[in-house]
């Protein structure tokens, strides 16, 4: 599974399990923190669909964490002052990266992840159209 998605599915649905996949990495190999837990300020960019240029919108807080295992580093990045989760995927992170043989044994629990992220975008969809207006039937 690449990073991008396991950081994803990690984030949207699965924090609780992040910290506990966090932990027992912590509890069997010596994790040393690079950069502890801090607060920046990232600049997102956006593209403005008529002249196809892009553009800053604004700014959003975010919280970065460097850890390593052995000769291998990791990081997290998340949205908003959440240093306990943006450190616990800094540690998968670097599991991963150190193949460590407990990142096997997740990926029945990442499954798991996607279907319930699934579901949940499958609600919100639904939730949507059926505020979906019709303009075809406001014709007269």
């Amino acid at each position: 599974m690449k990073r991008a998605e396991r950081t994803k599915l990690l984030i949207e649905v699965g924090r609780e399990l992040a910290l506990q996949l966090a932990a027992n990495i912590c509890e069997q190999y010596d994790v040393q923190e690079i950069s502890p837990p801090k607060e920046g300020l990232v600049m997102i960019k956006m593209r403005e669909t008529a002249q196809k240029s892009l553009f800053y919108i604004g700014e959003v807080l975010v919280t970065e964490t460097k850890v390593k295992i052995g000769n291998h580093y990791g990081i997290g990045l998340v949205k908003e002052s959440e240093p306990e989760l943006s450190k616990a995927l800094a540690i998968i992170d670097a599991a991963y990266e150190a193949q460590l043989p407990e990142t096997i044994l997740w990926i029945p629990h990442f499954e798991a992840l996607a279907q319930q992220l699934h579901i949940n975008q499958q609600q919100i969809k639904r939730s949507i159209e059926r505020t979906k207006v019709n303009f075809d039937t406001m014709a007269t």
